[in-house]
């Protein structure tokens, strides 16, 4: 009887940072079998999917709001999968609001909760360092900051281990090629990497639009523009968008994206980090509708960067706009100081190649991962 091993990748960025440990862990126990939340990319991988991850998603908490009830039947249904495929291992992924609720009921049902991708409660939330420690067998900590951080807040059974993004691109980052300053001038590439939800291609990609046009009237030099695209995303949005791309690829191929690029505009999110761990300078945008902005000013006290990259370096290296500071003239300024400041573009470039040293961690997650179905057999030995 194969083992079961229920996964919950809730989010694109989930289903990505599985895909760097999963086929390991099937090496090393090639019974196992997983079931759970995830994407196309996880089936493609052998995942069962009980929910596709395009059902969890949603952008900002107003929209939260409204998946409440859907969120609450999945919790019941997961549960009940559990106990009846007699799972004793579950792997969840980030997606902190659903699975530390979901983790505490599997913790009910005898079931080892492996943590993977910290919770941020580093920036809110810090009480959830002891939800943690009460629920979950192991937490895995991808950040060079956060094991100490909840190891002072009572977590004792947190490891650190080399961030995901690292380990899914190891040999594309060996293959980085040098990018001089000076080949801004022959010709821009300028990658798009708008998010991988409707809500948020919606928001950002008028922005985005705008500001390739006005980068187009502004400078002499050719702009190839790129955009990487995801499958999450209806295509009437794409389509609505289209005029100022040159050319397309598909989210899997995002290795591909960044090693053509020589600039970024970004969404906030993890694909900033893949943005510096590629070494391509990027202007960062974050913008939802103006419920989550006054939910988030009058409940959240956050005041550290919103990339990856910015908080893991500790101080601005990519330029940041939230909101309506998110406008195509901000982010236009930003992008033409990188293509006429040479001293900046080094900069950053120097700034962002302390970033894979900082990623690598200290133990390999499939091989932890694996100590916990061990433990399990041996008890039931």
């Amino acid at each position: 009887m194969r083992d079961q091993c229920l996964l919950i990748a809730g989010e694109k960025s989930g289903e990505e940072h599985a895909l760097s440990f999963i086929s390991e862990l099937k090496q090393l126990k090639p019974d196992l079998h997983f079931f759970g939340v995830g994407g196309d990319e996880l089936e493609k991988a052998g995942m069962e999917l009980c929910y596709h991850l395009k059902d969890f998603s949603s952008f900002g908490f107003s929209e939260v709001i409204g998946k409440i009830p859907f969120y609450f039947r999945a919790l019941k249904h997961l549960e009940a999968e559990v106990k009846r495929r007699q799972c004793k291992v579950a792997i969840l992924i980030d997606f902190q609001d659903f699975n530390l609720k979901l983790a505490k009921r599997l913790k009910k049902n005898g079931v080892k909760v492996l943590y993977y991708v910290a919770p941020q409660a580093w920036a809110w939330k810090a009480g959830r360092a002891q939800v943690l420690e009460e629920t979950v067998h192991t937490l895995f900590s991808i950040l060079p900051f956060e094991k100490k951080w909840f190891s002072d807040r009572g977590v004792k059974k947190i490891v650190s281990v080399p961030h995901p993004l690292s380990l899914r691109y190891r040999d594309d980052l060996l293959k980085i090629s040098e990018k001089p300053h000076e080949l801004l001038k022959q010709k821009l590439k300028l990658l798009i990497l708008p998010g991988s939800r409707n809500d948020e291609v919606r928001f950002l990609m008028p922005q985005f639009e705008q500001t390739i046009i006005n980068l187009r009237k502004l400078i002499k030099t050719p702009i190839e523009v790129g955009l990487v695209r995801s499958s999450n995303v209806k295509d009437e949005l794409w389509q609505m968008y289209s005029s100022q791309i040159d050319r397309v690829w598909q989210n899997e191929d995002l290795s591909k994206a960044l090693s053509w690029a020589h600039l970024s505009l970004a969404a906030s999110g993890t694909v900033t980090l893949a943005t510096g761990l590629f070494q391509v300078p990027t202007v960062v945008a974050y913008q939802g509708s103006l419920l989550n902005q006054y939910i988030f000013e009058t409940f959240v006290r956050y005041d550290k960067p919103i990339s990856l990259t910015n908080l893991i370096l500790g101080t601005r290296v990519f330029p940041e706009f939230i909101q309506e500071r998110a406008s195509a003239f901000n982010m236009t300024s930003a992008l033409l100081e990188l293509m006429t400041n040479k001293h900046e573009y080094d900069r950053v470039k120097s700034e962002l190649s302390k970033l894979p040293k900082l990623l690598a961690g200290e133990d390999q997650p499939a091989h932890l991962m694996l100590k916990a179905f061990d433990e399990k057999n041996e008890a039931s030995a």
